[in-house]
């Protein structure tokens, strides 16, 4: 499984980045043997739009979750609507933070997550894109995270033939019905416990 840390620097030993959108590194952890890969953030010097062109980047690269110091609006709507899990308030080490996931040791703030394999982040109900979006109306997903597909928030606007439009909908409703199973299953361990 693979994750996502803002970094300082291409190393285990660096310092996490407290910004996510600007910070210097994406390292990308693969939890299941420990190694990693930086890339240097190809978004840093991006003017404006750099939170979502970030976001979108690392769904890209398939992340199941992304630990940083601080996520925008903007980027955490595109991340909540590709069903990638961020955990913000992150310091110390790449590897601790690794470590620290992994062992489920992280606390979160305003995003809920579980066991490294559950896919559980949210932040009012932006799960489906249905949550209070910037200036308080209502949100409905930003980002081509899917297979370079618009999320449905975007479907029935102009710049798409109906059949791309039908297929992305149909792409997002399995995410979101694969989602709530795991939701669903994550609720039936907590309550045996």
């Amino acid at each position: 499984m693979y994750i996502v840390i803002s970094s300082q620097g291409p190393e285990f030993e660096s310092q996490i980045d407290p910004r996510f959108g600007r910070c210097q590194y994406f390292v990308f952890v693969n939890l299941d043997d420990m190694t990693l890969e930086a890339v240097p953030n190809p978004n840093l010097n991006q003017s404006s739009g750099v939170g979502i062109r970030s976001a979108q980047f690392v769904c890209d690269k398939g992340v199941k979750a992304v630990l940083t110091g601080n996520v925008g609006p903007k980027a955490q709507q595109v991340l909540s609507t590709a069903g990638v899990a961020v955990i913000t308030g992150v310091s110390g080490t790449v590897r601790q933070a690794a470590e620290d996931y992994q062992a489920n040791r992280l606390e979160t703030g305003s995003t809920d997550v579980g066991t490294p394999g559950d896919v559980q982040s949210w932040q009012n109900t932006a799960v489906t894109g249905g949550g209070r979006g910037m200036g308080m109306k209502s949100g409905r997903g930003m980002g081509k995270c899917r297979a370079g597909r618009s999320g449905y928030g975007t479907a029935g606007t102009a710049g798409g033939p109906r059949e791309e439009t039908i297929s992305g909908l149909k792409t997002e409703a399995d995410g979101l019905r694969q989602q709530l199973q795991r939701l669903e299953q994550r609720i039936k361990e907590l309550e045996k416990d």
